[in-house]
């Protein structure tokens, strides 16, 4: 039976990339920058994407993250470099103001509260991803939110599930249910916890064979099948 549900957010519950360049280019305007195309948004993704890469493998540490992606980018990009602190911090508040469910997420949420406990892991800042559930209304659904800044440690290591699972309560490790997109965080992070784990792939990519991933799912609703499928 599953029993609980551990919710990755950006990209999962949220729909990062519309809230990253709405906050990129908001941020570009507070500064004075000039514009921010797409294109020049989509550089920024590759190259932020790429520090939460290393962060993942624990290369780098998340207040390096913060600042170091908009150093490398301004420099990349040829703009005047204002103060990377001040500028993150503008574009991290814009990032929790922007709010965009992905496949209903909040109806979802809202219908499984009866059935089973849920709780949110992210490896978002905490600052965005509290603002965020507050927001959306996603926080009133749940059961707890675990951010890695808070814990410690950053999915997939263990050391970020180990707390998760001394908090949620005596769970047999088949009971819990692990959602997520990413592969190197979510899965890999699920597969190192010893739980199943349900891969939010809305785009069909073939399942790598080095993960144990136990449902490959392209639309979030699909959850509510599996959850009744196992009570």
């Amino acid at each position: 039976m599953i029993r609980v549900l551990l919710w990755d957010i950006d990209n999962t519950l949220l729909d990062f990339p519309a809230a990253e360049r709405l906050a990129l280019q908001a941020a570009f305007r507070d500064f004075a920058l000039g514009p921010c195309p797409e294109d020049r948004v989509a550089r920024y993704a590759a190259l932020n994407a790429g520090y939460w890469r290393q962060l993942e493998r624990g290369e780098i540490t998340k207040a390096e993250l913060l600042t170091q992606r908009f150093q490398v980018f301004f420099q990349q990009e040829g703009l005047p470099c204002p103060d990377p602190a001040a500028f993150n911090r503008t574009y991290q508040d814009y990032l929790g103001e922007t709010v965009v469910f992905l496949d209903h997420s909040d109806q979802l949420l809202r219908d499984l509260h009866s059935q089973v406990k849920q709780y949110a892991v992210t490896n978002g800042s905490q600052r965005v991803q509290e603002k965020k559930l507050a927001r959306s209304g996603l926080g009133a659904w749940l059961d707890g939110v675990f951010i890695s800044e808070t814990l410690g440690a950053e999915k997939p290591s263990l050391d970020f599930f180990q707390p998760v699972f001394q908090a949620i309560g005596p769970w047999a490790r088949e009971e819990i249910l692990l959602i997520g997109d990413s592969l190197t965080s979510d899965m890999a992070g699920g597969n190192r916890a010893g739980i199943p784990c349900c891969w939010y792939n809305p785009q069909g990519q073939p399942i790598p064979g080095d993960l144990d991933i136990r449902y490959d799912i392209r639309n979030l609703n699909e959850v509510r099948e599996i959850v009744a499928g196992n009570r």
